[in-house]
C-alpha cells in the first residue's frame, strides 16, 4: 500500500519551492511604509483578494483533517466550510465597507475607534496569541505527519524545514511577497486536490461506488444533538460564531481585505472566496471517505497521506499534489508571520514611538518577524502534545476564544450605546472563562483532574459551550453597559461610524451592472449551499 517517493516526484516538489521563493523575493514590496509592508500598498484587485483569503485560510490542517474526519465521521465536518459561506458573504457586503471606509490598518484598530485603546491591545495580544497556536503549530503537526509517512522526517525536522523556508521571503518581501505567492500556491493547492480526487474517485468506483462502500451515515450533514462532534444544534448555532470571529473580526483574514484597492475590489474578492469555499467538501473531505472505503484501517489523521502513498497516483502526479500540499502550508504560514508583525507593530510598538518613521516602523515589523520564527522554532518540541484528530482540534481550541470576540464585535457594529469599559471587561471575562475550558480539556485528557463538577464542565461539546459563552458574554456586555454610563461617552458615540460602511450609501450603486452581478452571485451562493444541505440532510 504504501509506494515510496520517486525522484521525478522530488524534483516536482523542489521545483514548487524555488517557484514560490523566487516568486516572494521578486515581488516584494516596497520599504517606504506601513501600508506597503502590511497591506501591499493597498492596492490588491479582487482576484488577488479573493484567493489570497483561500489560500490563507486552507491549510496543512485542512488537507489531514478534513480528510480524516471525512474518513472517521463522513461528510459533517464539511459544515464548517459551508458555514464559512454565509459569513464571506457578511464580510463582503457589510463588514469590509466598514473597515475600508474607516482606513484602519488591524482590526484590533478597530476596536480602538470603536471604544478605547485597552480593548485594541488587548485584542491584539489575544490575537497574536492564538495564531501561534491555532494558525501556526497546528499547521505544523498537520504537515509533520505527512512529511513523516512520506520521507520518514520527525515532526521537529519538518518543522524547521518549513518555518525556515517560509520564513525567508516573508521577511524579504513583506504583504506583497505574501499575496503574489499566495495567488501562485492558491491555483495549486486548488489543481493538486481535485487532481487526487479523480484519481480516488476513479479507483473506487465513482461517487456511486463510494455510496454503496459505506455506510449511509457517512453522508448526512446533520448529526443528533448528542453528536460528541458534530450535534446539529451545534452546527447551526454554534458554528457561526467561531465563523463570524474568523472571517470577519481576525486580522489574519480580514489583512486581506484591508490590502484591497477598493470596497467593490474586497467585495467580489470575498464572494470569489465564498464560491472556492465549496470546494473543501469534495477535494479535502470527499478524499477521506475514499481512503476508508479503500482501506478501511485507515481512519483518523493518517487517511490523507494514505490515499497520496497508496499507489493508486502514478508518479509525477503524485509530486504536483504534495507540492500542493506543501504550497497551502506554507501560504498559511506566511500569512501568520505577517499578521503577527503587523499587529506588533501597529497596535503595540507604535503608539508607544509616535515619532518613529515610516521606515522604522518597517524595520520593526521584519524584526518582529524574525522573533516569531525564532519563538516557533522554540514551540516545535510542544506541537507533540497536540490532539490527533486535528481538524476538531482547531475548532475546539478556536471555540473557546471566539465567542467573546464575536460578541463584542457583532454589537460594536450594531449598538451604540455600548461603553468602553463594558467591553474590555466582557471580553478579559470571557476570554478567561474560555482559555479555562482550554486549559482544563488539556489536563482531563492526561487524567489530572478527578472532580466530577469540572469534569462535566469540560465534557460540555465545544460547539455548544461556545454557544452558551457567546450568550453570557452578551448578557454581561449589555448589563454593565447599562450600569456604566459615562457623559463622555455619549459625546464620542455622536461620530456616527455605525452606518458608513453597509455598501449602499453611494450614488447609482443601486441600479449599477456591478451591484446586481454581486447580487446574483450572492443569491446563487446562498441556493447552492441550501442545495448541498438538501442533498445530505
Amino acid at each position: 500500500m504504501n509506494d515510496p517517493i520517486s525522484v521525478i516526484d522530488l524534483l516536482i516538489i523542489l521545483l514548487s519551492v524555488v517557484i514560490v521563493i523566487a516568486i516572494g523575493i521578486h515581488f516584494r514590496n516596497k520599504d517606504s511604509n506601513t501600508n506597503e509592508y502590511f497591506l501591499a500598498g493597498r492596492n490588491l484587485g479582487w482576484f488577488a483578494v479573493g484567493i489570497s483569503i483561500f489560500a490563507t485560510n486552507i491549510s496543512s490542517e485542512h488537507f489531514i483533517g478534513l480528510a480524516g474526519s471525512g474518513a472517521s465521521r463522513g461528510l459533517a465536518v464539511a459544515q464548517f466550510e459551508l458555514i464559512a459561506i454565509f459569513l464571506l458573504i457578511l464580510l463582503g457586503w457589510f463588514i469590509s465597507p466598514i473597515y475600508k471606509r474607516l482606513g484602519v490598518r488591524t482590526t484590533p484598530e478597530f476596536l480602538e475607534k470603536r471604544f478605547d485603546v485597552s480593548n485594541r491591545k488587548f485584542f491584539s495580544g489575544i490575537s497574536i496569541f492564538t495564531y501561534i497556536i491555532t494558525k501556526i503549530l497546528v499547521t505544523l503537526f498537520a504537515g509533520g505527519i505527512l512529511f513523516n509517512m512520506i520521507f520518514g522526517w520527525s515532526i521537529f525536522t519538518s518543522a524547521v524545514a518549513i518555518v525556515l523556508l517560509t520564513g525567508l521571503y516573508s521577511l524579504i518581501g513583506g504583504f506583497s511577497a505574501v499575496v503574489k505567492t499566495q495567488v501562485f500556491q492558491g491555483i495549486l493547492l486548488i489543481l493538486s486536490t481535485i487532481v487526487l480526487t479523480i484519481y480516488g474517485l476513479s479507483e473506487v468506483g465513482g461517487f456511486s461506488g463510494l455510496q454503496e462502500k459505506l455506510p449511509a451515515s457517512y453522508f448526512q450533514m446533520f448529526k443528533p444533538i448528542n453528536d460528541p462532534d458534530f450535534p446539529w444544534t451545534g452546527i447551526i448555532f454554534g458554528a457561526p460564531i467561531i465563523a463570524f470571529w474568523y472571517w470577519c473580526a481576525d486580522h489574519y483574514i480580514v489583512q486581506r481585505v484591508l490590502g484591497a484597492k477598493s470596497i467593490d475590489d474586497a467585495r467580489r474578492g470575498t464572494l470569489f472566496t465564498a464560491f472556492l469555499k465549496i470546494l473543501p467538501l469534495f477535494v479535502l473531505v470527499l478524499p477521506g471517505l475514499i481512503t476508508v472505503a479503500l482501506y478501511p484501517e485507515a481512519k483518523g489523521d493518517i487517511a490523507y497521506p494514505t490515499l497520496l502513498m497508496s499507489g493508486i497516483i502514478p508518479v509525477g502526479v503524485k509530486g504536483f499534489i504534495i507540492a500542493g500540499f506543501l504550497a497551502a502550508m506554507m501560504s498559511s504560514l506566511s500569512a501568520a508571520f505577517n499578521s503577527i508583525a503587523a499587529l506588533y507593530t501597529i497596535d503595540f510598538y507604535q503608539p508607544k514611538h509616535p515619532d518613529a518613521s515610516e521606515r522604522t516602523l518597517v524595520l520593526v515589523g521584519r524584526m518582529s518577524t524574525v522573533m516569531i520564527i525564532f519563538l516557533v522554532l522554540l514551540f516545535v518540541p510542544f506541537i507533540k502534545l497536540m490532539n490527533s484528530h486535528i481538524y476538531i482540534f482547531l475548532q475546539g481550541t478556536q471555540a473557546f476564544i471566539s465567542a467573546p470576540i464575536a460578541a463584542l464585535f457583532l454589537f460594536g457594529f450594531i449598538f451604540k450605546k455600548i461603553h468602553s469599559k463594558a467591553a474590555l471587561i466582557s471580553l478579559v471575562i470571557g476570554e478567561l472563562i474560555g482559555i479555562s475550558r482550554f486549559i482544563l480539556e488539556f489536563m482531563a485528557s492526561s487524567g489530572s483532574i478527578s472532580n466530577k463538577l469540572l469534569l462535566q464542565f469540560v465534557h460540555i461539546n465545544y460547539l455548544h459551550f461556545t454557544i452558551y459563552l457567546f450568550l453570557g458574554t452578551s448578557l454581561f456586555l449589555f448589563i454593565l453597559s447599562s450600569v456604566l454610563k459615562y457623559a463622555e461617552e455619549e459625546v464620542k458615540l455622536k461620530n456616527n461610524f455605525f452606518a458608513i460602511g453597509y455598501g449602499f450609501s453611494n450614488k447609482g450603486l443601486l441600479v449599477s451592472t456591478t451591484y446586481r452581478t454581486q447580487v446574483l452571485l450572492s443569491v446563487i451562493l446562498l441556493i447552492v449551499t441550501l442545495g448541498i444541505w438538501y442533498l445530505f440532510v
